[in-house]
């Protein structure tokens, strides 16, 4: 709990704007959150109260020394897809937790925890979880991963108020000009960096390919 204290203040030197606290796609704080793969007995184990204690503590010694203009984000898991494990609403109560902690925006995704996990695939699903998980906490943001096939859909989640952001990875790594493309197919100006200014198509005339 050390580490949560000082690495805050050393990233804040470092110029950094944004903490985002991974707690997803089986990573070691999701580990403690499911009740699949925790099976501790002591306090951080058994109830919900305690599976979320890790997390908890962590995102409360991060805010005691992380500035307050600056984000705290939390990624979370909104469901695990295996009979037992973490749920929907154990998401929607963990995220009413955090909000009152801090926490400004987490990024919801889902599975990750388990091989057997049995989750719909799409990107549909996904931005439908966003949805319900705004409607059921109001004022909190929220955002989505793994939808951002387009610059087209990306903007639709937005603009039908199904998230407050889209957070992309994947698609980077197949394009790694996709925010310059997507602005291309949503006719939006963007900054080009200087050694890519002489192939910045024409908005009115030009494809982004």
């Amino acid at each position: 709990m050390a580490l949560a204290r000082l690495m805050p203040i050393e990233v804040d030197k470092a110029g950094f704007d944004v903490i985002d606290i991974h707690a997803a796609y089986g990573m070691l704080l999701n580990q403690f959150l499911s009740p699949i793969s925790n099976t501790r007995t002591d306090k951080y184990g058994d109830t919900f109260e305690n599976r979320t204690r890790m997390l908890i503590e962590i995102v409360e010694r991060i805010r005691q020394v992380w500035p307050k203009r600056k984000p705290l984000f939390v990624s979370l898991s909104v469901l695990e897809g295996v009979d037992g494990g973490w749920s929907f609403e154990d998401a929607v109560q963990l995220a009413q937790l955090l909000a009152s902690k801090g926490v400004d925006m987490s990024e919801l995704s889902m599975g990750g925890n388990s091989p057997s996990a049995n989750i719909p695939g799409g990107s549909e699903f996904k931005i439908e979880m966003a949805r319900k998980v705004k409607q059921r906490l109001p004022g909190f943001l929220v955002a989505t991963v793994g939808v951002a096939s387009s610059g087209d859909q990306a903007n639709r989640v937005l603009e039908e108020g199904c998230a407050d952001a889209v957070f992309s990875g994947r698609k980077y790594l197949r394009n790694p000009s996709f925010v310059l493309s997507a602005a291309c197919e949503l006719g939006v100006n963007v900054q080009w960096i200087d050694q890519y200014q002489c192939a910045r198509p024409n908005l009115k005339y030009d494809t982004f390919f």
